[in-house]
């Protein structure tokens, strides 16, 4: 049976529960299958295409976006997939419970998720436990992105505070090191997108990225993970300061507090941050604009409603170097993984 036909079978069956006790269910059988040795049913893993970017090798271009597995307990389950990258958290520097339930809603009309789930996670030490835990780490199956923020109670002027907490302790596990700036869950947490704040924090993480390369004769990648809710301007000033700090890699985008698309439906009027497709078009705009401002200077990677390998390619044709995807993993099943992934090797 085909990985494709299997999720037709199973999807109605998730969707009918509540969306955060579907994760909860999926995540451990994903798990519980690769330790049987049943990966095989999870899609057949994509070819080789490596591609290199923030002086990374990623076996293939399709990675995972953070948020789907915010602890980093079911990676192995994950890599059977075939993802060229898998990227856990966000993570803070403290356990925390996140925002009261529910938090996480489906609008399956417009093939989109709003989730206000707010950083829920087990903070920064047992993350990294689970970590070296993962035989994807121990074996250097491939490629891992740590992504950080910080907590809810840290205010926003002692942010910094948080996240270089944060980087030094996965520095020695990552295979790059996301900044979340962006998620609409965290109050005030997309202050820091602005000019003089960023300004400071890139400050401060680039000459603790530095020390940590020096410590532990390795240097690992960081990217800036910005909202897909920013003007020209903001995407300039961004731009600048991430060329200026010589930052590694930009991630565009986060998901958006905009309901222009799905005014009306179940759920539109939730809180939270959007996600799916109604962030496609918004995500590429983004990336444009970046690639514009950027050149070739630093990679972009894409993500934001990629529900198809098409809208991978599209993805790219915007200016992105990698794209990686969650909300189209809900809804089209793990073979999505692969269909991008084809598409991306027949379009280079």
């Amino acid at each position: 049976m085909s990985a494709k036909l299997l999720y037709s079978l199973i999807r109605p069956a998730l969707f009918a529960m509540d969306p955060e006790n579907a994760h909860h269910l999926t995540l451990p059988a994903l798990q519980r299958a690769n330790k049987l040795g049943l990966g095989g049913l999870l899609g057949n893993k994509p070819a080789e295409d490596a591609r290199t970017v923030m002086g990374v090798r990623f076996p293939n271009p399709v990675g995972l976006a953070a948020g789907l597995d915010k602890d980093g307990a079911y990676i192995d389950g994950l890599a059977a997939i075939g993802f060229g990258s898998i990227e856990i958290g966000t993570v803070t520097p403290r356990a925390q419970a996140g925002n009261p339930k529910p938090r996480m809603f489906r609008l399956p009309q417009a093939d989109a998720i709003i989730n206000r789930m707010g950083f829920n996670n087990g903070g920064v030490d047992a993350f990294v436990k689970n970590v070296q835990a993962s035989r994807f780490y121990q074996d250097k199956q491939g490629v891992l992105g740590l992504n950080i923020g910080k907590n809810a109670d840290t205010p926003i002027e002692r942010a910094a505070e948080d996240y270089l907490h944060c980087l030094a302790k996965v520095y020695p596990y990552a295979s790059y090191v996301t900044v979340n700036i962006s998620s609409p869950n965290t109050k005030n947490l997309r202050q820091l997108q602005g000019a003089t704040e960023l300004d400071a924090l890139l400050s401060q993480l680039k000459e603790a990225q530095q020390k940590l390369a020096d410590e532990h004769k390795r240097y690992v990648p960081v990217a800036l993970k910005i909202a897909p809710d920013i003007d020209a301007e903001q995407i300039k000033t961004i731009a600048e300061a991430l060329l200026r700090h010589k930052i590694d890699g930009v991630i565009a985008t986060n998901t958006t507090i905009t309901r222009d698309a799905v005014q009306g439906l179940p759920h539109a009027e939730e809180t939270g941050g959007l996600s799916g497709k109604p962030v496609f078009e918004l995500s590429n705009r983004v990336i444009r604009a970046l690639k514009a401002e950027l050149g070739n200077e630093l990679p972009i990677i894409g993500v934001g409603g990629i529900f198809s390998g098409a809208d991978a390619v599209a993805k790219m044709q915007a200016g992105a170097a990698l794209v990686q995807v969650y909300s189209g993993l809900i809804y089209q099943g793990p073979a999505l993984v692969k269909d991008c992934a084809d598409a991306l090797r027949q379009h280079k």
